[in-house]
């Protein structure tokens, strides 16, 4: 069961539609290696992650391997889009609380959300004037180099 499937109610698909046919003999049981193959994160990472609270149940073999789902890989999916936003693990984890919590705990979600995309839009507002000052220098060392080029043309 992965954190998606726990609350008994409707699943919160905020991971985006899940991918579908992922492998090509329609199979939905990934082992660990395997899954370190499709996400690019390590072993270790993985193991964290279901420690720490945000993939709090992955079914297990009967000699104890791990088994991964489609679902899973959507929800790691949605966990490495947070931390891109660079939401702090400790919020990640809360959110995947309130998600295992049920549908009472989308107000919470909601505002955990809308204050990421803010700190998001903020820091986007920062790299575009980052952006203009290397557009600005970028352009001086083109005119330059053109100058140098031309006088030393002559």
């Amino acid at each position: 069961m992965t954190v998606m499937e726990t609350t008994g109610t409707r699943t919160d698909t905020c991971a985006g539609p899940p991918q579908q046919d992922r492998r090509p003999d329609g199979q939905d049981r990934y082992t660990i290696s395997e899954v370190v193959a499709l996400t690019g994160l390590t072993a270790h990472t993985l193991r964290w992650y279901e420690r720490i609270g945000l993939m709090p149940h992955i079914d297990r073999s009967h000699t104890g391997q791990r088994r991964y789902t489609n679902r899973d890989l959507d929800w790691l999916d949605l966990v490495g889009k947070l931390r891109l936003t660079g939401m702090p693990v400790a919020d990640m984890v809360r959110y995947a609380e309130l998600v295992r919590e049920g549908d009472h705990t989308y107000v919470e979600r909601f505002e955990l959300l809308k204050t990421t995309r803010e700190d998001v839009l903020a820091r986007i507002d920062e790299l575009r004037g980052t952006l203009a000052v290397l557009d600005r220098k970028i352009s001086f060392y083109a005119d330059a180099g053109r100058a140098l080029a031309s006088e030393r043309s002559r």
